[in-house]
Formats: C-alpha cells, sequence, structure tokens
C-alpha cells in the first residue's frame, strides 16, 4: 500500500527515519519533521552525543532548521512530527515558536512535558498522540536493551 504523500502517517515515517539514524549513531533514537504547506522543512534527530550538547535534541534541531528555512521565529502554520514526545526544555522552545501543531508517537511518562501542570504548550497548539507508536516504542526499547548488555 502506498502513503498518501501528505498524510499525517507519511510525515511521521520520515520522522521514524531519523529516529534510525540517531540510534545507527548511538544516539538516543528520537526523530522529528517539521511540515509547512505540505512540505518537509525540516529534518533531525538527536545528536547529543555527536555534539558534546545537551541541548541537541530532535525537536530543538528541527526548531532552528524550520526557522532558519522560513526567517520566521514563529512556526504557527507548521507542524512537527515527532518520534517520542518532547521534554520540559523542547516543550518550552515550542512554546516560544508558536508551533500550530505536534503529533507524537509515543508519550514519555517520566520526561515528556505532559505530566507538567499546568501545560507547557502554548496553548493554541494542537497535540496528537499514538501514531505509529508501536514502531517508535519498539526503536527505543530496542536501544536501551541493547545499551544495558554492554
Amino acid at each position: 500500500m502506498e502513503l498518501d504523500l501528505y498524510s499525517d502517517e507519511y510525515y511521521m515515517k520520515q520522522a521514524l527515519l531519523q529516529a534510525q539514524q540517531a540510534y545507527d549513531e548511538k544516539e538516543i533514537p528520537v526523530g522529528a519533521v517539521i511540515v509547512a504547506k505540505n512540505r518537509i522543512i525540516a529534518r533531525a534527530y538527536n545528536q547529543v552525543e555527536k555534539l558534546h550538547d545537551v541541548t541537541a535534541h530532535a525537536e530543538m534541531i528541527a526548531l532552528t532548521s524550520a526557522q532558519n528555512y522560513l526567517g520566521a521565529k514563529y512556526l504557527d502554520q507548521c507542524t512537527l512530527y515527532v518520534t517520542l514526545e518532547p521534554c520540559t526544555m523542547c516543550a518550552g522552545a515550542l512554546y516560544w515558536s508558536q508551533i500550530g501543531r505536534i503529533v507524537i508517537a509515543a508519550r514519555d511518562p517520566s520526561r515528556g512535558f505532559s505530566r507538567l501542570s499546568p501545560p507547557v504548550i502554548h496553548p493554541k497548539t494542537e497535540v496528537s498522540y499514538g501514531l505509529l507508536e508501536f514502531q517508535a516504542e519498539a526503536l527505543i526499547k530496542d536501544f536501551f536493551k541493547k545499551m544495558r548488555t554492554k
């Protein structure tokens, strides 16, 4: 079955490809893409180890890339597809970007922004969970399983 090029599932699969790249580089496998007007304008994966930078999360890199591409700090007409629920640092940056929509594959009950109250996401941002959740969770679980056996 061929995926519709402009479907949420297609874009999340692109984020999963970014997560796989992180996995292959021994980074926590989180991937993100940002879409504007049915076009991917930013792709990113975690690069904390590679860059020796605790802020080099997929979402942060994607935000910077999208803002540079658009020449604007606000992303209210954009959608972020991310394989793992953003942490509070990333959620703060997403708040300030006023991103229009966030599609999250897997929840992160220990470090995800949704555990905070009040919410740290912009009130106008639409958030949904669970798209390709199994694939995203499997990648993360496999990564940490391999890390524990070393």
